[in-house]
């Protein structure tokens, strides 16, 4: 998918008008005919219209009121961008003009993005790949108030979201976590961060306890990826540091999941890995002024040979020792190592990405993030606002210490699961003990992965992380 700026619309393109409901027509529809009929349509509360001129299209949308909360109109432009999606699709259509005839700019870029992320289709595995393709390739944007630069620096966190939904959507048939690494390295050398990635051998070095137990019942071995973007002009004299769990496949290792809805689609388990290196492509591509750095540890989880088992005690990268009660808490074991090796770099903030917990899921569903920890109040409040601008919405839990009490061990420091109630939260609590800094953690388990299709966020893997991270930092940046 391809996003482009264009000065004015030639005759006999396809275009979509973007409109406001109460505006006159006249200047978008000259014949009168057609513009009664478009008129009847908005009288009857239809949002959209579509005129077929035989050689082209022309679609008229109208888009939300200027009383709304802007972050709520923002939405709405992408959920339209999705609803017509589909009858470009039924008339073949393969580029279209967007035309802002009296909308905001943020809003003709809104209803671009959220047509370009209908769009994308993971479909490496399918035969007969071209019949089920969808058609629409390029989307040209006639705004005078937008920039070349703008209309850019969207495709690129576009493409990042593309990039990040591949990961996800990804069999561990493909994906171990060798393969994550490299392609990771991949996105680095196109957008031009750096990436050094430890092998099993210095991660033993290291003595990522965490990681390394997690490791213990799979062949493949795990990798430790650092994801470095430090321009010359950068804001900040201390890292942003991203952390994301990279689970490529959860069994649940002994702990073993039930098959269905639970396991049958765990090789998203590594959504915040992916979020992490969608976003720091993102900030590589459009050049942004910040010093960001993301770690990624990655492995699978599974119940064969050697594996760990409830009970054991690990010996984590700081030196904590963990009791094991549940070898499905194994994100958080391999998190916290990450989380301890963070401490090197002095950051100013680690923001840390995961699909944790089945409480988060549970809680709210899909429609948010579970968001939680100890940076100021003016930090997630800045992060909240950058989930309700992208519509990657935070719900904040509280991260009170009464939840520590749950993972008192009788044998060791730690252990790796609290009681029956406050999951995502007690979850979040062990991964606070790895921590010297301001830390949030995002519980990312309930938006990352749709098993049907949900509007423009689409199936299977969402993307999600990378618009609200790469938002924030565009923000940190100015």
């Amino acid at each position: 998918m391809k996003i482009i700026k264009k000065k004015e619309i030639e005759e006999r393109s396809n275009r979509i008008l973007l409109v406001r409901k109460e505006q006159n027509l006249s200047e978008y529809v000259p014949d009168a005919k057609q513009r009664n009929y478009v008129q009847e349509r908005l009288n009857l509360k239809k949002e959209v219209a579509l005129l077929n001129q035989l050689d082209h299209l022309v679609i008229i949308r109208v888009l939300g009121q200027t009383d709304e909360p802007k972050n709520n109109r923002l939405e709405v432009a992408r959920k339209a961008g999705f609803e017509v999606h589909p009858m470009l699709n039924d008339h073949d259509v393969d580029s279209v003009d967007v035309v802002n005839c009296g909308v905001e700019p943020e809003e003709c870029v809104a209803f671009a993005e959220g047509l370009a992320l209908t769009g994308y289709q993971f479909l490496k595995y399918m035969t007969g790949e071209k019949e089920k393709q969808n058609k629409l390739e390029k989307i040209f944007l006639v705004d005078e108030a937008l920039t070349g630069d703008q209309v850019d620096k969207l495709n690129h966190v576009v493409k990042a979201v593309y990039l990040t939904r591949d990961l996800v959507n990804e069999p561990l048939s493909f994906l171990t976590a060798v393969q994550l690494s490299l392609e990771i390295e991949k996105m680095g050398k196109e957008a031009g961060f750096e990436v050094e990635v430890f092998n099993k051998k210095k991660i033993e070095s290291l003595k990522m306890g965490g990681l390394l137990a997690v490791n213990r019942g799979s062949l493949d071995p795990p990798t430790f990826s650092i994801l470095t973007w430090k321009p010359e002009d950068a804001v900040n004299k201390n890292p942003l540091v991203l952390v994301g769990k990279g689970v490529v496949f959860d069994t649940g290792g002994l702990s073993l999941k039930p098959t269905h809805d639970s396991m049958d689609y765990m090789k998203c388990d590594m959504g915040g890995a992916a979020a992490v290196a969608g976003a720091l492509y993102a900030v590589a591509m459009n050049r942004l002024p910040v010093w960001v750095v993301g770690l990624i540890p990655a492995t699978d989880n599974r119940p064969d040979g050697n594996a760990y088992v409830p009970g054991d005690v690990v010996t984590m990268y700081d030196g904590t020792t963990v009791e094991v009660l549940n070898t499905d808490a194994e994100g958080r074991m391999l998190l916290a190592d990450a989380l301890s090796y963070a401490k090197k770099y002095g950051p100013e903030l680690v923001i840390e990405l995961s699909t944790l917990t089945g409480a988060a899921h549970a809680a709210i569903d899909k429609y948010g993030i579970v968001g939680m920890g100890n940076a100021s109040r003016e930090v997630m409040d800045n992060l909240k606002e950058s989930g309700e601008y992208t519509a990657e919405r935070i719900a904040e839990f509280p991260f009170w210490d009464d939840y520590k009490e749950q993972l008192k061990s009788e044998i060791a420091d730690l252990k790796n699961i609290g009681g029956k109630y406050g999951g995502a939260i007690t979850a979040g609590k062990f991964l606070e003990h790895f921590t010297d800094y301001p830390y949030i953690h995002l519980d990312i388990a309930g938006p990352s992965y749709n098993k049907s299709a949900y509007n423009y966020r689409g199936l299977g893997g969402s993307g999600v992380g990378v618009r609200i991270l790469y938002n924030y930092l565009l923000n940190r940046s100015i």
